[in-house]
Order: structure tokens, then sequence, then C-alpha cells
């Protein structure tokens, strides 16, 4: 891995990792001269659109234009904020991007209050003339889109409310503000000796490969030196969360939704049913896992499992250390079913300046993949070359050409698709990768791979219905009008861990402060999205691995429409139907499967 730091345990600064394994955010602004005039272009618009202000009756052809400069505003809001946020991302503790992010959060909630007068206006109109609108040649784009706002026409508020609403948003984004910042510029993580007794710095992006170590005495000074740290500083963590749940429950309000839950699965078209079903249809399914627990337990010779236990693998198998480079030509082989088009992006994406690779001192922790409309789907990875960053590698490449092509063929309008659909594409490469490495891997390393695609089962499918479950907890709590602490937080943390993992797991008390490491609570019931999108793109892919040009086609075409329908149609006509569960029920029967595989070959 090279270009990563000199010395064994440190993190690098952020100018010791080569430019070679570095995104090229100079792609989007060459240098924050730029980033400022556009700044600059963007306010000037302002005055420009309120001139339409009680006008957009008048006739399509006005509404038309006051919809395309909204457009533009965004187009470049948008460019601002994703340069911005991945400046900072790159070292939370540079001020000056920490600056831009902030005037980009300011930027956007003036702009959200020049910008609140269209939808009551367009709402203000009377039905045989929206119709009429609607249906014009001018305004043939934006049919869906004002079919929209129609279908949330009882939740728009008026003119001068949604004004407001603009204005505080710059201030309801304080709890997630404070979460990163404290969680990764702010908190700070002992030394643990590794497995040779040499001093090594615990992180966020390390964690997990802690975990999975094979000296169990490792495992736990990491589990303990990880949550040892939040729980120093649990109510102040305690006092974010909450202050999130509060702003759910009042934007849910102010919109005249009957639960925060109800307000963000509205927002998607999704009915609060598909997530209840999330959750009854994991809960009813628990048994797999409970099963699956006693094999840890069994394989690594225990007389309970604990939480710091579940990475370690079922199987000794040697450790392959993969560099960017390899982990990059494996996962492009395995999209081989997706066809020759998608294959040649990716492998220009990738040589392009598309991934920031390595983790350094003050980088945001964990991946995910970002961009703005005509920008790169840029990645941010921290790769430290473990078969799991090669799973990373194709999530987030799966994400990243949902958002290319979405933005390719969509107008900036649809471009964005549904936070819904979002993880069915990562999930199927995926998917493709398993399929894949199963194939051409010899047989000692396939016991890692299938390990791995239980542990993906487990915690994409199993472990976010957890979280699922935790978050309706804790907005149910404030929506009966009971305060959340530490300590309840705490204990129905463990609650659920014992529930979901069984008789042969054991819950440390210090297990009841990781629902402070979980930065997707600040996402709004983004995490039940995991289970589904892990079901559909399962599906999905085992459906192109068939390797019929139809089902490529209807997938290129789903990743194509961004949000140009409504999401759960969109899914249907790519072939899975998510209101349904059975997707979830197929995911927990390939589950019982693969551990009926791997259970007779355990000594």
């Amino acid at each position: 891995m090279s270009g990563i730091g000199k010395e064994q345990g440190r993190l690098p600064l952020r100018h010791e990792i080569s430019d070679q394994y570095k995104w090229k955010l100079e792609l989007i602004y060459a240098d924050d001269r730029l980033w400022e005039e556009d700044f600059r272009t963007t306010r000037s618009l302002l005055p420009r659109i309120a001139e339409y202000r009680g006008t957009l009756a008048l006739s399509p052809e006005v509404l038309l234009q006051a919809l395309t400069l909204r457009d533009e505003i965004e187009i470049l809001l948008e460019k601002l904020y994703v340069y911005a946020k991945m400046r900072k991302d790159e070292d939370n503790t540079r001020e000056k991007y920490q600056e831009l992010v902030d005037r980009a959060q300011g930027l956007a909630a003036e702009i959200g209050g020049a910008l609140s007068f269209i939808g009551p206006e367009i709402l203000s109109l009377d039905e045989k003339t929206l119709t009429s609108f609607a249906q014009s040649a001018d305004l043939s784009l934006y049919r869906h889109h004002l079919e929209e706002i129609t279908r949330l026409k009882e939740h728009i508020l008026s003119e001068k409310e949604e004004e407001i609403l603009s204005l505080a948003s710059e201030v309801l984004q304080t709890p997630e503000n404070l979460y990163v910042m404290l969680s990764s510029a702010d908190l700070t993580f002992p030394q643990i000796r590794d497995e040779n007794g040499d001093k090594t710095a615990l992180t966020h992006g390390r964690f997990i490969r802690f975990l999975q170590s094979p000296d169990r005495r490792v495992r736990r000074d990491a589990f303990n030196g990880i949550l040892s740290s939040f729980h120093g500083l649990r109510n102040t963590f305690n006092a974010a969360l909450s202050a999130e749940v509060k702003k759910n429950l009042f934007l849910s309000r102010a919109r005249r939704y009957g639960s925060a839950l109800e307000y963000y699965q509205d927002r998607d078209h999704i009915p609060p049913r598909v997530y209840h079903n999330v959750v009854d249809t994991v809960n009813r399914n628990l048994s797999p896992l409970h099963r699956y627990t006693a094999l840890k337990k069994k394989a690594l010779s225990l007389k309970k499992v604990h939480f710091y236990d579940l990475y370690r693998p079922l199987t000794v198998v040697p450790e392959k250390n993969y560099t960017f480079e390899e982990a990059g030509e494996i996962v492009l082989k395995s999209l081989q079913p997706l066809g020759q088009e998608y294959m040649r992006i990716v492998e220009e994406g990738l040589a392009g300046g598309w991934v920031d690779v390595y983790e350094n001192k003050g980088k945001t922790p964990g991946g995910y993949s970002y961009g703005a409309y005509g920008s790169p789907p840029y990645i941010l990875m921290n790769f430290t070359g473990a078969l799991e960053d090669l799973f990373t590698l194709a999530h987030e490449v799966g994400h990243s050409m949902h958002s290319y092509y979405s933005r390719k063929e969509q107008p900036f309008v649809y471009a964005a698709y549904t936070l819904f659909s979002a993880e069915v594409a990562s999930t199927t490469n995926e998917t493709l990768l398993v399929d894949y490495l199963l194939q051409a891997a010899p047989t000692v390393e396939k016991e890692a791979i299938v390990n791995r695609y239980l542990e993906g089962i487990r915690t994409t499918f199993y472990r976010q219905a957890l979280f699922a479950e935790f978050e309706l907890y804790i907005h149910s709590l404030v929506e009966k009008g009971e305060a959340l602490t530490a300590d309840k937080l705490c204990a129905h943390w463990l609650e659920l861990n014992k529930r979901y993992y069984g008789p042969h797991f054991a819950a440390d008390d210090l297990l009841g402060m990781e629902w402070a490491r979980i930065p997707h609570f600040y996402y709004h019931f983004y995490v039940y999205k995991y289970v589904t999108g892990f079901a559909a793109g399962t599906y999905l892919g085992h459906s192109l691995l068939g390797g019929t040009n139809e089902s490529r086609g209807r997938y290129i075409d789903f990743l194509k429409k961004g949000s140009s329908g409504y999401t759960l149609d969109i899914l249907k006509e790519a072939g899975v139907d998510m209101g349904s569960p059975a997707p979830l029920e197929e995911t927990v029967a390939l589950f019982s499967r693969l551990i009926d595989e791997v259970e007779p070959v355990l000594p």
C-alpha cells in the first residue's frame, strides 16, 4: 500500500498521500477562487428569481422560465456544497473548508427562502388551470414534477411559512454537524497493542480490521478502546441525537404528518408499511441469525459470543492483502454481466480521479459515493487492502454508476434518484463480485468469500434492520413526549442486540454505547433502505448472472431513470417488487443455505 504514510501505526497527513490515490476535485473547481466566483454568481441570480413572484399563474411559458431559472440556481448550489463538503471530508480539521461548508449551508438557506414561493404559487392554481399547465407542451419536461407537487399539496405550507422553514434549514443542520465534528475531529481514541505487542493507533477506519483479528485480546481491546471513548462523551452524543430526533418531529408536525416516519417516507412516495414490513419480516426470521451466532461460538471455541467476536471469520484462512490496483481489476472483471459500456466507464473512472483511496489524519471515516450534476461521481474510501475493501469498492462503484447514468440521461430535476433505490445498485454489484470471486478464487480463498457473504447478510440485512428498529424506538419515545437519555438508549440498544443475536450471545454493558458510533441516525430513516436495497440488489444480481440481454437492458434502464417516476414502480419495471415481503424472505433463505454449506466443513 504505497503512498499512505511512513511510520507503523501512524496515520499519514493529507499531504503525505500520493496524488494518484486522491480524488480530482479540481474537475469541479480548479481552485477555490472559482468556487468564490460561483458563490457570487449564485447569489446574483436571487433577485432574478424574485421577479417571478406572483407571476407563475400567467402562462405555462412563464412557469417554465421560473422553473428553469430555479434549476440553474440549484445546480450551482449543489456544485458549491459538494465541493466544499468533499474538501472538508479530506481533512475535517481544516478550518478553511469548515468555513466553506458553513457558507454553502447559509447560501442554501437563503436560496430556500428565495425559492419558497414557487410551490405555494403552483398549488394556488385551480385544478383546471394546473391540469392544463401540466399537459402543455412547454411544461412536458416538468409534468411528473408538477404531479409530485400536487401529490404533496396538503403538506406544502403558505409562502411565508415555507420561507421560514427554509431560513431555519441551516440551524436544523446543527445536530448532524455537531455529531460529525465531535466523532471525526474532536474524539480521540487510545492506542492499543496489536498481535505483535506493538502500539498502534486506534481509529474509526481500523476498528473493524481489529475486530477481525485472530487474537481475542486485540479484538476486546479495540472494542473497549472505541466504545469507552464514546462512553466518556455519552451525554453529549445523547444531546446531539436527541436534537436530531426533535428536529425530525418538528418538521413532520410543521408539514402536517402523523409521524416523522410518515414524513420522510412520503418524500420517496413510499408508504410507512414498507418500513414496518422490514422490521416485522426480519423479526419473524431471527432464527437463522441465532443459528449463525451459534456457529461462531462453535468455530471460535467460545463459551459465549461477544460483539467483538462477531466480525472474526468462521474459519481461519490465509489473509490476502490486496493493492488498490488489484482490487480495481477484480471489481472490474466481476462487472462483465453489465456489459462493455458499463465496464469501460468504470475503468475510466478508477483511472481518472473518481476515488480518494487511503485514510489520513482527519479524514471522514467509512466510504461513500458523492458528486454534483455535471461532476464525476466521486468515491471516498479508507482502503486498507482487506477483502472487505473489495466489497466496499464494488458497492460504491454501484452507487457511482447509478449517479453517472441518472445524471447523464435525466435533466437536473429528475437526476437524483430516491434514497430508497440508492442501495439497490450497490448491492447488485456486490452480488456480482461474490459470484466472480467464488468462480475465480482458489478453494481456500472461497471459504473467506462465503464467510464475507454471510457477514454481508448479517451486517447489511440483519444489523441494519436492528438499526431501523432502534430508530423507530427513539422517534416513538419523543413523539410520546418522553425525553431521550443516554441510559434509555444504552438499555434499548443492549436489549435489541440480545434479541437479534439470541441465546449464544453475551451483551457487554459497554456495547450499549454503540448507538453513538452510527452516523446514519442523522440521515432520517435511511438505514432500513440498506435492508430493502440488499434484498432487491441480491435478486437483480442473480437475474443478471443469467446473462440475458433483456435482464441487462431492464437493469441499465433502471439506472438511467433517476426519479423520473415513482420508486416502487421503477423497481417493478426492473423486475423486483419491494412492496412484498418475498425479496426479504428470499434473502433469509439464502442466508440459511449458506449456513448449510459452511456448517459441515467446520472443525
